[in-house]
């Protein structure tokens, strides 16, 4: 029996690259570099199936250009805002994604760049490494405590819901949540208050938590007019989307001390990132690795395998999104 020819963009979890190989002829990425557009078409041409993965850019120019033999792009991500899953879904390919199995490691890294921005651990350890720390002061770096202040979320999904949780219980966070699909009774059933707008969350948080996915609404959702609704005193944590930020306001607003800080985990242009954000001090930053645990990137790779299996059995894919 003919097994079905399965490309892979990029590396992936040992164990799910070798699942994958008996499953299926399989193409891997041995050299980890990012498939260029071409590739990806050659790819999509030459495969009865893509695994794409984050910053892959399969665009709606792209599909039109090939003849894909394709007709399964089994994404290895939660968000797929790299993926025109409209112009697939036209041409008949369907795409999947892999949600859930990253919830509590993404809440767990989002509460680390909280405490991060908070205390200033970044700019401590710039200092440090640099050989310029001259001994323990009374007044050197302060930053501020967690317990007792207020969350704000924007998005109340999985990982929102988590990062409630943690908030609530490990440091007694008032935390407060505003969301387009958010109710009362979801509000209340994770002892969380409801904010009906926007505009009022910011104005009231000490702290900012991004947790809505990056797509056309959501966009610069964070601009710099609600840059400036924020307190001066606010940190925004951002590990949903780099989209999310209108990253040239938020630097011109930490630069001018408008806000006390952010965590970050995305950016808008990835794999870049502005010079003018990482020399920064109040920014703690790190690269696009919340998911970034054995146990959640091996758990997404076999939900690819599940998506890919129920495809070729002939059944619906659990994962799929268009």
């Amino acid at each position: 029996m003919v097994r079905p020819r399965v490309t892979v963009s990029r590396r992936l979890p040992p164990a799910v690259e070798a699942r994958l190989q008996e499953r299926y002829d399989t193409t891997l990425n041995t050299t980890d570099e990012r498939m260029s557009a071409d590739a990806l078409r050659e790819a999509l041409e030459s495969s009865d199936a893509l695994v794409s993965t984050l910053g892959d850019p399969i665009s709606g120019e792209l599909l039109h250009r090939c003849r894909p033999r394709a007709k399964i792009i089994a994404h290895f991500g939660v968000g797929y805002d790299n993926l025109d899953v409209a112009t697939a879904r036209d041409m008949g390919i369907t795409v999947t994604n892999t949600p859930g199995v990253l919830t509590e490691d993404t809440a767990d890294l989002t509460i680390a760049l909280l405490l991060a921005s908070a205390r200033r651990m970044s700019e401590g350890e710039r200092e440090l490494r640099s050989g310029n720390w001259t001994g323990w002061r009374p007044t050197h770096l302060l930053g501020t405590r967690l317990s007792g202040k207020t969350l704000g979320l924007v998005g109340f999904g999985r990982i929102a819901q988590a990062v409630a949780r943690r908030a609530r219980l490990a440091f007694g966070m008032q935390v407060m949540a505003w969301s387009r699909s958010l109710t009362d009774e979801l509000a209340s059933q994770h002892d969380v208050r409801r904010i009906a707008a926007l505009d009022d969350l910011l104005r009231v948080s000490d702290f900012v938590s991004l947790h809505v996915p990056g797509n056309v609404d959501t966009r610069h959702l964070i601009d710099a007019r609600r840059l400036a609704i924020m307190p001066a005193h606010a940190h925004l944590i951002n590990t949903a989307r780099g989209s999310v930020v209108d990253q040239a306001a938020l630097i011109d607003t930490l630069a001018n001390h408008r806000i006390a800080g952010a965590g970050l985990d995305v950016f808008e242009q990835e794999p870049m990132v502005p010079a003018d954000l990482l020399a920064l001090p109040n920014v703690a930053a790190i690269p696009h690795m919340a998911s970034a645990t054995v146990e959640s990137r091996t758990a997404m790779g076999m939900l690819v395998l599940d998506n890919l299996d129920a495809f070729f059995a002939g059944q619906h894919p659990p994962n799929c999104v268009n």
